[in-house]
């Protein structure tokens, strides 16, 4: 739904104030896109990935628990990691091609 002149001028007067208050931050959020910050996050998963695999490594003999919790946070970092990387490839639930994408078709098709 289309903003009505009175409602663009104020969207742009908020705009305006946001880029004289503070230009940086402006320049950032402009500048964000959703592949940089699904690549931000793919970075973290990665990082915490190799941080559950030296904790697992490092304690394995030592402290079972600890090296169990490296354990979990391997499994955690990958499944995140994956479902970062489907999100950026478009495969997910609301594929047409999967099981959940086809159920929720024919609910709305109902």
């Amino acid at each position: 739904m289309p903003l009505d002149d009175r409602e663009q001028r104020i969207l742009e007067e908020i705009e305006r104030q946001f880029y004289q208050e503070d230009p940086k931050l402006a320049e950032t959020v402009r500048d964000a896109t959703l592949a940089s910050i699904a690549g931000h996050r793919a970075k973290w998963a990665a990082l915490g990935f190799l941080g559950g695999v030296a904790l697992m490594l490092g304690f394995f003999t030592r402290i079972t628990l600890v090296a169990l919790g490296g354990f979990a946070a391997m499994v955690i970092s990958a499944a995140w990691m994956v479902a970062i990387l489907r999100r950026r490839s478009g495969v997910g639930a609301s594929a047409p091609s999967s099981v959940v994408g086809r159920m929720r078709r024919r609910w709305r098709d109902r």
